[in-house]
């Protein structure tokens, strides 16, 4: 347990942020979930709006830190060669 009042701070702080960062990854898991369920299904309906949601998603989480650009970058990139496939 930290003594000083800056790392008491510190230790809040840093709580905070995981369980903010913690929603952001999870709703991107939850979205990645969808989009792989239906691209497995063959809905390129469905697929094409979920996907959109998921590359939103992933450029809010990389812009604000939750996640690195490349790795968005990277399952984007997937994601678009998934739905070409279709």
């Amino acid at each position: 347990m930290p003594n000083l009042a800056q790392a008491k701070k510190a230790l809040r702080k840093a709580k905070k942020a995981f369980v903010r960062n913690e929603a952001i990854r999870d709703g991107v898991r939850k979205l990645k979930k969808l989009a792989r369920v239906a691209v497995d299904a063959k809905d390129k309906s469905k697929a094409t709006t979920v996907a959109h949601d998921l590359q939103v998603a992933l450029d809010k989480a990389s812009k604000r830190g939750v996640i690195h650009k490349n790795k968005a970058s990277r399952l984007k990139s997937r994601l678009a060669k998934k739905l070409n496939s279709l």
